[in-house]
């Protein structure tokens, strides 16, 4: 009998979550020259021809094989992507009432958005054209983007390789910005009015009679960006925060801490960074511009307050909820509300993962802790040596460890497994140029560009991708695995984002650290596990002692239902499902849709994922509060 293939760490998946297979792409014939609005225009055209006569065999004659429509809350309350014709055919078929997307049209209100020729690969080789849509569904309105090839098993018809379909608002309950923004004062003579201060005061409180709709707990940018986009829909939304200050949780982070991500991804919904904003943001002025943002959007966020008790009620379809918090007066108050959704915001991931090894408690140096605990390096007085162990290999272990050696420790980063490195420069020049850059696309467009490739599809592009960051970072690679540091280039080879989406670990995006290990100036300890902490450091399997007065384990965290479990109960964990890594449709799972439990959600991501997502999170609950759709429907 055959033994088991070994899944190397590198393709490891979340738990109960698929191994995302990349897309192919169609053999297409070359291009000369086209008429990409003419192109765009016809098919468009029959493709609301299809649509309205509830067409599903002139539907699927407008769809390459191998391609893709994806949706989000277009078609259906949920996200999808549906692969190849006969699946777009059936999925259609089995909606009670028919298509819920009844037309789309061309977007030609800018010249990034109206039709042109564009290539769907990262290599440009082939090529058809794309256009961005608007779209409108039988409740509501939203954008698109569609990519067509010719067919050459079919006579060269211009057919759809990707359709990107969603909803971004409801029809009558549209967000109160531009032209629907608040009046803001009401004139003439009414006696006892109060003016917006006093009424601030009452509503943030939650004065009087007033109750949540939504209650969120954590006011990082999941909790903020959700609150933002439930306010701008009138839904009354409550944010708790055990910290004192909105963002603490970044202000309480390791000391050196900065963005890995670029100014330009990084923009918050309605109130963009300033153009004098820096491309990598330290986390101490991040935490500045939450608290800076909450109070411009008016976000009701009660920090001091922990949630000491929560209970469902199935028939009443809401939260009875307790929570105790201490006022700006430094009183204390227990209040109970009864919130009809719950949003746990609070972080990408769950609990700290922190390991239990034997000899923890008996280790007699400085400081053992996990990567979230860490504040910072301490100076060392003149003439002492001292030595810090990191124990992982990604972001946060990497930035630890050059905070160390700049404090003058000798220090060694424990790799067990191997890891995905690219530099910044290069890495993101690669996969976000074109898109979130200066003078690039407008947010909402580069979003949109980047959201309409199905991720099948974005990882066949990003395996290609990362073959071109590696020749750019050749030297850095090179000089890397002779320091004997172990790379891998991640799932499938498709890079940084896969491992992101995949796995939420095992990549490093190069800001310095990776030079020092080459240059010998922090040490590797690869490929070994750790059998014994020992009073002055760690014994490895190998049989290697190497001693310690720092021991920092940078070892991730557990799954967000973890912390549903810890937070609401077993009732509730058993409830809702797994987070993060794909669905069968590759697909996020249970992130920002419905969880399995009625009134619970999932929100966390980067700002640029809780930038998008935050939307759609809204919608569904406004939809769902103003009788627009039922948690159980399709």
């Amino acid at each position: 009998m055959a033994a088991a293939a070994v899944l190397q760490s590198h393709n490891r998946v979340e738990p109960g979550s698929n191994q995302l297979a990349p897309a192919s792409y169609p053999d297409t014939g070359a291009i000369s020259s086209v008429d990409a609005n003419a192109v765009a225009t016809e098919w468009v055209q029959s493709f609301n021809q299809a649509l309205s006569g509830q067409d599903p065999a002139a539907v699927k004659q407008l769809f390459l094989q191998g391609s893709c429509w994806r949706d989000q809350l277009g078609l259906s309350w949920d996200y999808h992507s549906l692969y190849g014709p006969d699946k777009i055919v059936s999925f259609l078929k089995s909606a009670p009432k028919g298509s819920r997307v009844h037309s789309i049209k061309i977007d030609n209100s800018n010249a990034t958005r109206k039709p042109t020729a564009a290539a769907v690969d990262f290599k440009g080789k082939v090529n058809g054209v794309a256009s961005f849509l608007t779209v409108e569904t039988d409740v509501g309105r939203g954008r698109g983007v569609v990519r067509l090839l010719q067919d050459t098993l079919d006579g060269d018809k211009w057919k759809a390789f990707t359709l990107f379909t969603a909803m971004h608002e409801l029809k009558g309950h549209e967000e109160t910005i531009g032209g629907n923004r608040p009046h803001g004062v009401d004139h003439g003579g009414q006696p006892g009015r109060k003016n917006w201060q006093e009424r601030r005061v009452a509503t943030e409180n939650y004065e009087g009679d007033l109750e949540p709709t939504v209650l969120i707990l954590g006011a990082g940018q999941g909790g903020l960006t959700a609150a933002a986009r439930l306010h701008q829909l009138k839904v009354p939304t409550l944010i708790i925060d055990r910290n004192p200050r909105v963002g603490d949780n970044w202000r309480n982070r390791y000391h050196q801490l900065v963005l890995h991500d670029p100014v330009w991804y990084d923009h918050l919904p309605y109130v963009p960074f300033p153009s004098h904003w820096p491309i990598f943001t330290p986390k101490d002025k991040l935490a500045e511009w939450f608290e800076s943002y909450a109070r411009l959007l008016e976000l009701n966020v009660w920090n001091s307050a922990t949630l000491t008790d929560a209970k469902w009620d199935d028939e009443k379809r809401q939260w009875t909820v307790t929570i105790a918090r201490k006022k700006s007066n430094g009183e204390g108050e227990t209040r109970t509300l009864h919130p009809r959704h719950v949003i746990q915001a609070t972080g990408h991931s769950g609990e700290m993962k922190m390991p239990s090894i034997k000899g923890m408690d008996g280790f007699k140096g400085d400081r053992l802790c996990h990567s979230s605990q860490f504040r910072g390096a301490e100076s060392i007085p003149e003439k002492q040596t001292k030595r810090a162990i990191i124990v992982g290999c990604c972001n946060s272990g990497h930035d630890i460890a050059q905070d160390f050696y700049e404090h003058g420790y000798d220090v060694t980063i424990v790799q067990r497994s191997s890891t995905y490195v690219m530099s910044s420069k290069h890495g993101l020049e690669v996969l976000l140029g074109g898109l979130y850059e200066e003078g690039g696309p407008e947010t909402e467009d580069a979003d949109l560009m980047f959201m309409s490739i199905p991720n099948a599809m974005l990882k066949r592009m990003h395996q290609d991708a990362t073959v071109e960051i590696s020749k750019r970072d050749e030297a850095l690679l090179q000089g890397l695995e002779k320091a004997g540091f172990k790379l891998d280039d991640g799932p499938d080879d498709a890079g940084f984002f896969m491992k992101y989406f995949q796995r939420g670990g095992g990549y490093y995006i190069d800001v310095g650290c990776s030079q020092l290990i080459i240059d010998g100036k922090i040490r590797i300890k690869q490929g070994q596990e750790i059998e014994e902490v020992k009073p002055n450091g760690l014994l490895f399997t190998d049989g290697e002692m190497l001693e310690a007065d720092e021991i920092i384990f940078a070892t991730g965290y557990d799954n967000m239902r973890g912390t549903a479990r810890k937070i609401f109960g077993d009732e509730v964990a058993e409830r809702v499902k797994d987070v993060w890594g794909f669905d069968h449709e590759g697909e996020l799972r249970t992130m920002w849709r419905r969880t399995g439990h009625p009134g619970f959600w999932f929100f966390g991501g980067n700002l640029a994922l809780c930038r998008y997502y935050s939307r759609l999170v809204a919608l569904q609950i406004k939809a769902m509060e103003e009788g627009i759709m039922k948690y159980e429907d399709p």
